[in-house]
This record gives structure tokens, sequence and C-alpha cells, in this order.
């Protein structure tokens, strides 16, 4: 008899197919969000599960489901994974690293160009009929060839944009990580590494670009806003939980910060509404990595993983790999 495995969300239907192969495969392509509760009755049963970050996976949930082996995230982030109760469960964890990084680095510099030069602002101007005359000063941005970039996060997309600032807008490059990288890599990302408190003194435009914890939970709130340029613009291509909102709103408000970018928000799809109202804010709805090559790679590596592991132990991207061993 095949292994069972469940798909919680939507998803590439020639995926599925490739599913089909080798499982038997229940299905969400109605895309139901469903409750803690309604997964864990969905995943009676199931060896494994290809998720997505909506997917909440922690303690209550593998206790309610005994046969579960696998949660294969299609996401590069995994905040949805309480880690250390699957790696006491037994339950095998994965992600898709690599296959967006590059996708995810363009986005993010196009999100800071959009900030920066006032685009989203603009366009809104323009269409609600209320361009007449031209000025010397209508929506004059931020310059960005040859100002400070500054990066909070430094792994392989955040190296991405240190590329593309360094070397296709001449940025001086700096970067904050919790682990300094190694020379080469510095000198092929044209990066230099400085404190926390230095990144957010002199970045002229900071992009967020580090993996959501605990510890890092508003890792930029009222304190470091206030010690930001007035000037600089900030952008969250990461997680939600990262910023501060409700502190953001109010420095884009007062005029403390220039202008933001996000992509990612907390309790997100919900958005809170003090960004709503405020005017220097692009807001995208979490789509770093929406291209369509990059999305299907993303399904296809957790669909990989999902195979790689109920068919022969063997997955391409573990994140708690001591289960294999136990």
């Amino acid at each position: 008899m095949k292994p069972a495995v469940l798909v919680a969300r939507a998803v590439f239907p020639e995926v599925l197919d490739k599913l089909a192969q080798h499982f038997e495969v229940s299905s969400n392509q109605d895309d139901v969000l469903w409750t803690p509760t309604e997964l864990a009755q969905q995943l009676q049963g199931q060896q494994g599960v290809f998720t997505t970050g909506s997917q909440r996976i922690d303690a209550a949930l593998l206790a309610a489901c005994p046969d579960l082996k696998i949660c294969a995230n299609m996401a590069v982030g995994y905040n949805n994974f309480d880690l250390d109760a699957m790696t006491e469960a037994g339950v095998l964890a994965t992600n898709t690293p690599d296959v967006l990084t590059e996708t995810t680095a363009d986005f993010g510099f196009a999100l800071l160009l959009a900030t920066a030069r006032r685009i989203s602002e603009s366009e809104h101007f323009l269409r609600a009929g209320l361009w007449n005359h031209w000025r010397y000063d209508l929506f004059a941005g931020a310059e960005v060839h040859g100002r400070t970039l500054g990066i909070l996060g430094m792994g392989r997309i955040g190296q991405g944009i240190a590329k593309r600032g360094a070397f296709g807008f001449g940025m001086k490059v700096i970067y904050h990580n919790r682990s300094r990288l190694d020379d080469a890599t510095e000198a092929t990302c044209q990066a230099r590494w400085v404190s926390k408190e230095e990144l957010l003194r002199n970045s002229d435009h900071l992009m967020l670009v580090l993996p959501y914890s605990a510890a890092s939970h508003h890792s930029i709130g009222q304190l470091e806003l206030a010690q930001m340029k007035h000037t600089a613009t900030l952008v969250n291509i990461a997680r939600g939980g990262i910023v501060d909102d409700a502190a953001l709103a109010a420095a884009l408000r007062t005029g403390q910060l220039a202008a933001a970018g996000l992509d990612v928000f907390e309790g997100e799809p919900v958005v809170h509404p003090d960004l709503l109202a405020c005017h220097n804010v692009v807001l995208t709805p979490h789509i770093a990595s929406a291209t369509q090559p990059t999305r299907l790679a993303m399904a296809q590596l957790a669909a990989d993983n999902l195979i790689g592991f109920l068919l022969h132990g063997k997955p391409l991207t573990p994140l708690n790999p001591q289960v294999l061993a136990a």
C-alpha cells in the first residue's frame, strides 16, 4: 500500500500528479484555510504533509496525529514549525532553500526602488486625476545609486541583494548578522560587517532579510527606528513580526522615517490599519518569490522531500536531521 500524504493548500496540478505516482494523495485544491482542529482531522492516517507558511505544526497537532512522519514546507522560512516539538515527536521538517534566492533578491531590490522613488504614491496620484502640471519637487524621492545599503540578515538572499546594490548601483554595502561572513564572501558581495547600531545609524536604505524567531521578534521597533536617519527607507521582505508594525506606522506618519516597503506583516493577511493609512509605504501581499518558475521549483522541492524521505529515507533539505539519525 502506498503511503498517504496530505497537500494542505492548493498547488500546481503537475506537482499533485508527481506525488500521486508514489502516494495516496489527499489535496486541498479549493484552498480552504483550515483551523488547527480541521488540519488535525485532515491529517488522520497521513504519513506526510505538504505545507505552506499558513499551517502551524506544533506539539498539540503532533500529539493528535501519531502517524505523521514528515512536514514538507513550500517555503524557505519555517516559523510555522515548532522544530523542537517536531524533533521530540520524531517528525522530520523540510524547507525549500536556494531555489528562490535570486527571484526574492530581485523583488527585494524592486521594492527598495519603488519605496525610494515613491512609485506607488505617484501612481495613485496620477490615477486619481490629480496630475495637472509639472513641478520641480513633484514626488522627489531618495537617491539609490551610490548611497549606503544596509542589510540586516546576510544569508543567501541578503548576499544576492548586496551584489545587486554594489555592482548594479554602486552602493556602499554594510551588513549585520549573528555571525560575520568569511573574508572571501564579504569580498564577493563588496560588503562590510558593522554593529547593529552602526547599521541603523548609517543606512540610507535598510533591507531586512533575517529569519523570524522569538529572538528576532520586533528586531526593528520604536528604539531602532529612532536611531535611523529621517531620510532613510526601510524594506522588509523577511517575515512579519520582525518589525513592530505599529511603531513603524508611527515613524512614517511623523516623518521620523522617510518611507517603507513591506511584503510581510504581523498577523498577515491582516495589515495594521495605521500602515494602510500611510501614504509613504509600499505594500505588497507576500509575493517576493512569486514568479511562476520559482514557485513551481519550490513546490517540486517540497514534493521531492516527501518522496525522498518516505520512499528512500533521504530528504533533500532537512531542517532537523537528528530525526534521521534517530
